[in-house]
């Protein structure tokens, strides 16, 4: 099975592509997958450390040829503020909740879940229904970078809807 073991980010890359892999964002964060690509090409992804792939980012297989990711659109939750300072807020909240987010300048875009729903309407969000792909910001505590979880140890419940103060 032919190896592809350099990611390559998107617009860091030239030529058009051989092949497509099209990938749902849980799907995108890995380090080794056999993986069969748009064209029914079998490969095996390989990297050196776990990366979370984004839409647009190209795979080099071993024989020089390179495969384009392509993020499949998933169901999602877009968000939208009556101002920054406003977006800000809901994207705090959103991490205290430990949520994984892909935060744009206007909107932020979350999985759908109707609990956190109604919260972010509560705090004045605008929020509706969006099939689109998702690339959530990469984790702070994550080795990688690239999100899912977060690796610091701390005592408290993600239940509650105030800060949980880690700097005390």
């Amino acid at each position: 099975m032919i190896r592809a073991s350099q990611h390559l980010p998107a617009g860091q890359w030239n030529g058009p592509p051989a092949d497509s892999v099209t990938l749902e964002q849980g799907q995108r964060d890995r380090r080794r997958i056999a993986l069969t690509s748009d064209g029914g090409l079998r490969f095996l992804l390989d990297l050196p450390e776990r990366v979370l792939l984004r839409h647009g980012d190209g795979l080099r297989l071993e024989d020089g040829r390179t495969l384009e990711v392509r993020a499949l659109p998933e169901p999602l939750l877009e968000v939208r503020a009556r101002d920054t300072p406003h977006l800000l807020r809901l994207a705090w909240h959103l991490g205290n909740r430990h949520l994984e987010s892909q935060i744009e300048p206007d909107r932020i875009l979350i999985r759908r879940d109707r609990v956190i729903a109604d919260m972010l309407e509560r705090l004045g969000a605008e929020v509706g229904k969006v099939v689109e792909p998702f690339n959530p910001e990469g984790g702070a505590y994550d080795s990688a970078g690239h999100g899912h979880g977060h690796s610091h140890e701390h005592d408290h419940s993600h239940a509650h809807s105030d800060g949980h103060g880690h700097d005390q």
